[in-house]
């Protein structure tokens, strides 16, 4: 399986979270929203100039800037 950042994702692709960088407060509030290791998500939307990106996680649909994004690893599926 491929890794891949997830601002780099296409509408429709899935993966699993293998990774999430970050500073501190980024990194925390990307954890207290669920973003974390072993969580599997799925890109759903993507703005026009790409910039925020909507993914489902965990049941639910969550907007990211694609700064957030670019902290988070995921392996391809």
């Amino acid at each position: 399986m491929a890794l891949k950042k997830l601002n780099d994702f296409s509408v429709g692709e899935s993966g699993k979270i293998t990774r999430v960088d970050g500073e501190g407060r980024i990194r925390r509030r990307l954890f207290d929203m669920g973003v974390t290791p072993g969580a599997e998500l799925t890109m759903r939307k993507k703005a026009p100039l790409g910039d925020p990106i909507e993914i489902t996680i965990r049941g639910y649909e969550l907007t990211l800037r694609k700064s957030e994004a670019a902290c988070v690893e995921v392996e391809v599926r």
